[in-house]
């Protein structure tokens, strides 16, 4: 049987949902696309409609997901494609897509990431604090300051975020510079 895989690039349209179906973690969140034309005659880019996706992702992969994505955040999907169709309450006939994925980044032409691995059960390694989900859970509860030092190294090097890997040795010298034209981001404040 042959099965229609499709890879997405695209931004998250809500925070991931990580809930328990049939025993076993499963994130769903929803994958918005634009895809941007060029009009011939004109020269000049638009965007065509926006393409909207679910996506399901089952086991670690959606535990991991439910971790590391965020609203907002460009990512690309790669799974199996379904199409479903259904009656909503106002009696129209909706017809949705839905990604079963098999793989999901963060989308590198959009920014940096960081890789956290986890061990072959499936846990996460987190520096210094070794395997482990309860370790992941308890950084999050203890609301360390990570998101003040951050905010402080974007703002040194030039709002360009930072999420440095053990053993990343930042550029020495005066912060890069950035133009407004860069994927529409605000050009920093020095």
């Amino acid at each position: 049987m042959t099965e229609s895989m499709i890879t997405l690039q695209g931004f998250v349209g809500a925070e991931p949902v990580l809930r328990i179906a049939g025993g076993h973690p499963v994130a769903n969140f929803r994958v918005a696309c634009t895809p941007r034309r060029l009009n011939r005659t004109t020269g000049a880019w638009a965007d065509a409609p926006t393409q909207w996706f679910t996506v399901n992702a089952w086991r670690v992969l959606g535990e991991n997901v439910a971790r590391s994505l965020r609203k907002g955040d460009a990512v690309v999907v790669h799974g199996r494609l379904s199409a479903r169709s259904y009656t909503n309450k106002d009696g129209l006939e909706v017809n949705t897509f839905e990604v079963e994925a098999s793989v999901v980044g963060h989308d590198l032409n959009r920014g940096l990431t960081h890789l956290i691995k986890n061990d072959r059960r499936g846990a996460v390694e987190l520096p210094g604090r070794g395997f482990g989900r309860e370790a992941a859970r308890d950084d999050v509860e203890a609301g360390d300051d990570r998101e003040a030092a951050l905010a402080q190294a974007q703002a040194d090097w030039g709002g360009l975020p930072l999420d440095e890997p053990p053993g990343f040795e930042a550029p020495v010298g005066p912060a890069p510079e950035r133009s407004e034209a860069e994927e529409g981001a605000p050009a920093s404040a020095a």
